[in-house]
């Protein structure tokens, strides 16, 4: 893992700044200003390391996996498992399937610990490590080896998937909750509107949550290190995010995450290792308290306005089609002028 994270290159780069900054100034002054795209495409092009960023086998990944809170009540009675919505998810009958396929993306499931099995698919990553994690109420939901088994898990997926983009999301019952406590306890942000849903929720239901969730925290409040910490209170699906957003960042791959799994395994990523945090983009806004404040907390604003009362991986792949214009705003206009600077070789982006 320290090995990992040493690996990770800053994006700093003055001289390969100016050279983006200069290219967008050009485009500007021939087509007009793109606003908020000119942001994206300096950030894509500092985190490839190049002043014409392209993407290649662009990889939507969800990582699924039961926590061991919904068993204390949390899922509503009538709610698909965690089982069902993969499978719902891999035939295409949830919307984010058939976006991904719409903006070139290619998506994969990754079971890292559902309570129950799933039908083989082609696009289904089998990489169990137990059936659901335990309940941080009554003890680390993780064992320390199941954790680092975990991060494994992520780690070896990047090292063999095609392309230089990662889109990842988290699914399954009680994950939400799971997440808020790992950003809780970093950060020291109030678990209460990580977890509010609205104005709509059950105040009875509420106050019960609560109490389960400071229980758990309070449990585990001594600890401090970021894997233990994760290995507490998180989930499998949160440690494979891990493994995965430190390897990609190694490789200068772009990091889009999406819900509260993502932000949290992408805030114990930056916690092991600081560099991470400019390869990473959140995708979009939310209704939900809780994820803006995590956003700010991130220092990574939304790309998208729309209003998403989703938090599955869809937010990532409408968000896609922005980040490959993006980057086309450099590598694809042509123009005649030459700056001194793009004369410069930028750093190689590897993989």
């Amino acid at each position: 893992m320290k090995a990992q994270a040493s690996a990770i290159a800053s994006t700093a780069n003055p001289t390969l700044e100016l050279g983006l900054q200069y290219r967008l100034r050009r485009r500007a002054e021939a087509g007009g200003g793109m606003g908020e795209l000119e942001a994206i495409a300096l950030r894509l092009g500092m985190v490839q390391g190049t002043l014409k960023p392209r993407f290649k086998h662009p990889q939507l990944v969800v990582f699924a996996a039961d926590h061991g809170l919904a068993v204390e009540g949390l899922v509503t009675p009538g709610a698909r498992t965690t089982a069902e919505q993969v499978s719902h998810l891999l035939a295409d009958r949830l919307p984010l399937a058939v976006l991904a396929r719409a903006n070139g993306l290619e998506l994969k499931v990754v079971d890292c610990g559902m309570a129950q099995a799933v039908a083989e698919h082609p696009r289904l990553v089998s990489k169990k490590v137990a059936h659901g994690s335990r309940s941080a109420r009554l003890g680390p939901a993780l064992s320390a080896e199941q954790v680092q088994s975990a991060l494994r898990i992520g780690m070896d997926l990047v090292d063999t998937l095609p392309g230089n983009a990662l889109l990842c999301a988290g699914l399954g019952a009680g994950g939400l909750e799971s997440a808020a406590m790992v950003i809780a306890h970093l950060s020291g942000l109030d678990v209460r509107p990580l977890v509010t849903s609205g104005p709509g929720m059950n105040h009875d239901q509420l106050a019960r949550l609560m109490v389960l969730l400071h229980t758990a925290l309070d449990r585990h409040r001594a600890l401090s290190n970021p894997i233990e910490v994760l290995a507490a209170l998180g989930g499998f699906d949160m440690a494979a995010m891990v493994g995965a957003i430190l390897v990609a960042s190694s490789r200068r791959h772009l990091v889009v995450v999406d819900g509260m799994q993502a932000y949290a395994a992408m805030l114990v990523a930056i916690r092991i290792a600081p560099e991470v945090r400019p390869y990473c983009i959140c995708c979009h806004s939310h209704a939900h308290q809780g994820l803006q404040q995590v956003r700010s907390l991130l220092e990574n604003g939304p790309m998208l306005e729309l209003g998403l009362d989703s938090i599955d991986g869809t937010g990532a792949a409408l968000a896609w089609p922005l980040i490959a214009s993006a980057a086309a705003l450099l590598s694809d206009v042509v123009h005649g002028d030459v700056h001194p600077a793009e004369a410069v070789a930028p750093a190689t982006a590897p993989g």
